[in-house]
């Protein structure tokens, strides 16, 4: 509609037109932000995999296309991934530059042009914000050469469970108290990265912080199993846990406070999908199946308003 056409409407008329069009506009511009087709690449270890497990399904529910490409090797760090890289660029035919399935990072992200490379901190190392220098700025130099058109994304790692028998390092030879000290460290670390580069952050270790400090759904240790002398196939009460905690390996208690259950990979991919498709999850059906639907639904209410609020959570 053409000014000279609105100004000839009474002021408040004016006023109401000119308001709508404002509105349509923003939504074309949220709508025109919105990912209907993203190729994703992902540079870090088994917490990236955990985080990213239920992406695909997300993806899917939502009408979307994903293409996700690998460089994740288990408990690696960024100063690890750059190593590989420095050997790579020394010498290609060197296989100690080619971990990943027999190929170089150079190689994998030959593989298209990708909108989006994530990279995180091997969680052990990502509350002491020393160890990601010089390897992050090293690394986010050469994605931007291969890769000038991608967006570079930082995923926030969580903070180990409250019943770790230790947490990660906040400093050389000094490690945290707890999992809210680990937390307040590691989001330090990953938020001052996000500075130094301009970088978004997939604000995962915020929303496991959240359901960790929920009164209702928050988990608490089972003061009441005998961890000295278990008997197969018990196991103490970890109802709302999102990390994988206690399990039986045949005859073998077996204790991982850190990496992330079916219901803590929901939780993450819950963020991944919100931010990196710029998409509500308030519609979101599908659940994991060991996941309770009253417990889902919790996850997405932490989940979305994580992603609203991810800029102000301190």
């Amino acid at each position: 509609m053409k000014i000279n056409i609105i100004l000839r409407f009474p002021a408040l008329v004016r006023f109401s037109i000119l308001f709508l069009l404002l509105v349509c506009q923003a939504g074309d511009v949220f709508a025109q932000n919105q990912r209907d087709t993203l190729r994703l690449f992902i540079i870090g270890n088994s917490f990236s995999q955990n985080a990213s497990t239920f992406l695909p399904q997300l993806a899917k529910e939502r009408g979307k296309t994903l293409v996700i490409g690998h460089a994740e090797l288990g408990g690696h760090s960024l100063e690890q991934h750059w190593s590989y890289v420095e050997k790579a660029e020394a010498n290609p035919d060197d296989p100690k530059g080619k971990p990943y399935d027999g190929k170089s990072l150079k190689m994998l992200l030959a593989q298209g042009n990708w909108d989006i490379v994530t990279i995180q901190q091997y969680s052990f190392l990502s509350a002491d914000s020393s160890s990601y220098y010089p390897y992050a700025s090293k690394l986010i130099a050469y994605l931007k050469a291969l890769q000038p058109q991608a967006l570079i994304v930082i995923h926030q790692t969580w903070a180990y469970r409250a019943d770790a028998r230790k947490f990660g390092r906040i400093s050389e030879g000094k490690l945290a108290k707890n999992q809210q000290e680990m937390w307040q460290k590691s989001r330090a670390a990953y938020h001052l990265l996000a500075k130094r580069i301009n970088a978004p952050i997939l604000p995962v270790g915020d929303a496991f912080e959240v359901v960790a400090n929920d009164k209702k759904f928050g988990f608490k240790p089972d003061l009441t199993f005998n961890y000295h002398q278990p008997t197969a196939p018990n196991l103490p009460d970890q109802t709302h846990s999102i990390n994988i905690g206690y399990f039986w390996n045949k005859n073998e208690l077996v204790f991982d406070p850190n990496h992330a259950n079916d219901a803590g990979k929901y939780l993450g991919g819950l963020v991944w999908y919100s931010i990196l498709f710029n998409d509500s999850i308030k519609r979101i059906r599908f659940k994991p199946e060991k996941v309770s639907e009253e417990f889902a639904r919790y996850l997405r209410k932490v989940a979305a308003n994580t992603v609203i609020h991810k800029e102000a959570v301190k």
